[in-house]
């Protein structure tokens, strides 16, 4: 028999697909011929497998070959099917055994001395092979480490194809232990971060950044330069809660499709910090291409997206983070078919009031009313809309630096938070959400329930502060927040007066 088949996998966004790489050697004119919607570095392929198996020790025969990749309505690319492609030529031609080839899935890419090369997105490829009850994964030795992070999938590294034909009967690696999950977590933990003890006053701005963070809500600091808005941003990710190893998982294989994760260390166990310049563009931010990569929003997802000096980046590129923002996914659609990629982010951004930064103070501030409209005019309001929590940064008084107060720490802080956060995750369980940003309009009504008191607060400050329906909901989630903070099961009037502080400034 000269037909031979052998699973490999594709990626489509963070969906993966499986690919069956089928080959057939049979009499007629010499030819290799490869079909099956194919992009063109897979086209190339033919050339890499054919020099990459003379180079391993095989003599390829002066017969008909034809390679198929299956399903033809989806398009392949990138290099990760040389080495499959090669095995299922190697099979076809007798050169190694079909029986050991069942259940087992090969990805990788192939030099032309027959080594075999690191490819991106092996990770989910792993995950989406253990679910399908795949007995073995082939990957290159370079993303062994990454492969093994999936428990219950045997894993196969391998560095040469001539190596792969000699051990191809040898796949029984060993499989990840959740010990090893813990020592890392905790190395990570002994490691020195930033701290909110470094930061001295802004007591008000450390507030609002713990009541985010403990609700997911999005964060709008305004206020003059040296007020210490990116410290604070920067050190939000100290008070975040630790990753379970479920979300630790999921941002790794946002990673792994992005190719940024390390050969030794691929596990990411730290919520990701992603500071954008203003001078990104649009698919760099969401992701985008010919071929659609991740961009910045989905390699923050699990942590915090920060934008500095909001009002200097474009404002076609901040709008478009408008959709993502509420439906915590990127959607592209390109000819080939649609790409999904989280969006989960918390959102911190920071800006100055004016072009100069020093509004409303007169004796400092230059800018006509003009120019200061002009600037603020930027951002839009449905954009701002989206900010959960604005908080304005005053500057920073000398008897805050000079004092000798004692700060509040970050593990103190993060302490409350992950109580509060607690709270929000038993009361949810079962309803597809975890955080109180995530309740939609039924369920507000469900769980952001007000006595009359509160309501006849509600409905003057609707009217007060020119309140959206947006806006109105997303004050109850805040509100909703503080109180879980505080332990309380019901939302206060202080609680809803501390909610509308953080809607109530004016930009």
């Amino acid at each position: 028999m000269s037909f031979s088949r052998i699973m490999s996998a594709t990626l489509q966004g963070m969906e993966v697909i499986p690919v069956e790489v089928e080959a057939d050697v049979s009499n007629g004119l010499p030819m290799f011929h490869m079909v099956g919607y194919l992009s063109a570095e897979v086209r190339e392929a033919g050339e890499r497998v054919r020099t990459a198996i003379h180079n391993s020790g095989f003599l390829m025969p002066a017969k008909k070959i034809v390679v198929n990749l299956s399903p033809g309505n989806v398009r392949k690319r990138g290099t990760s099917y040389d080495l499959p492609i090669a095995l299922a030529i190697l099979t076809a031609m007798g050169e190694v055994a079909r029986e050991p080839l069942k259940r087992v899935l090969t990805v990788g890419e192939l030099g032309l001395d027959g080594s075999v090369r690191g490819v991106h997105g092996i990770l989910p490829i792993a995950d989406r092979a253990r679910r399908e009850g795949v007995s073995c994964l082939i990957v290159p030795a370079a993303n062994e480490a990454e492969a093994r992070l999936v428990e219950g999938l045997q894993i196969l590294g391998v560095d040469s194809l001539e190596m792969l034909c000699r051990k191809i009967k040898e796949c029984d690696g060993k499989v990840g232990s959740i010990q090893e999950w813990s020592r890392e977590i905790s190395d990570m933990k002994g490691r020195k971060r930033e701290d909110f003890a470094d930061i001295k006053g802004q007591k008000a701005v450390k507030r609002a950044a713990e009541v985010a963070v403990a609700g997911h809500h999005n964060l709008l600091m305004t206020g003059p330069p040296g007020g210490g808005k990116s410290m604070i941003a920067r050190r939000i990710p100290t008070i975040l809660p630790s990753l379970t190893r479920e979300e630790s998982f999921q941002i790794t294989k946002v990673y792994s499709v992005a190719g940024m994760l390390s050969e030794k260390h691929p596990l990411i166990t730290e919520r990701p910090f992603r500071e954008v310049h203003q001078t990104v563009t649009k698919a760099a931010l969401l992701g985008g291409g010919a071929w659609p990569k991740p961009g910045e929003i989905s390699l923050a997802s699990g942590g915090v997206l920060f934008l500095d000096e909001l009002a200097e980046f474009q404002r076609a590129v901040v709008e478009v983070l408008r959709q993502p923002l509420e439906e915590r996914m990127v959607r592209i659609a390109r000819s080939q078919g649609i790409y999904e990629y989280p969006a989960d982010v918390m959102l911190v951004a920071a800006m100055n009031p004016c072009p100069c930064g020093y509004f409303p103070d007169y004796n400092r501030c230059q800018c006509t009313a003009f120019q200061i409209q002009q600037y603020q005019g930027r951002i839009s309001q449905p954009f701002l809309g989206r900010m959960d929590i604005s908080v304005e940064v005053p500057g920073v008084q000398y008897e805050d630096l000079s004092g000798f107060s004692e700060e509040e720490d970050s593990e103190t802080i993060r302490m409350r938070i992950e109580r509060a956060r607690e709270r929000q995750i038993k009361r949810y369980r079962g309803k597809h959400i975890a955080f109180n940003s995530e309740l939609t309009g039924a369920q507000i009504a469900e769980y952001c329930k007000l006595g009359r008191q509160e309501e006849r607060m509600m409905s003057q400050a609707f009217e007060t502060l020119s309140l959206t329906a947006r806006t109105y909901h997303k004050a109850l989630k805040v509100a909703r927040t503080i109180a879980d903070l505080e332990g309380e099961e019901r939302i206060h009037i202080e609680h809803l007066q501390e909610a509308l502080i953080y809607r109530n400034v004016k930009i």
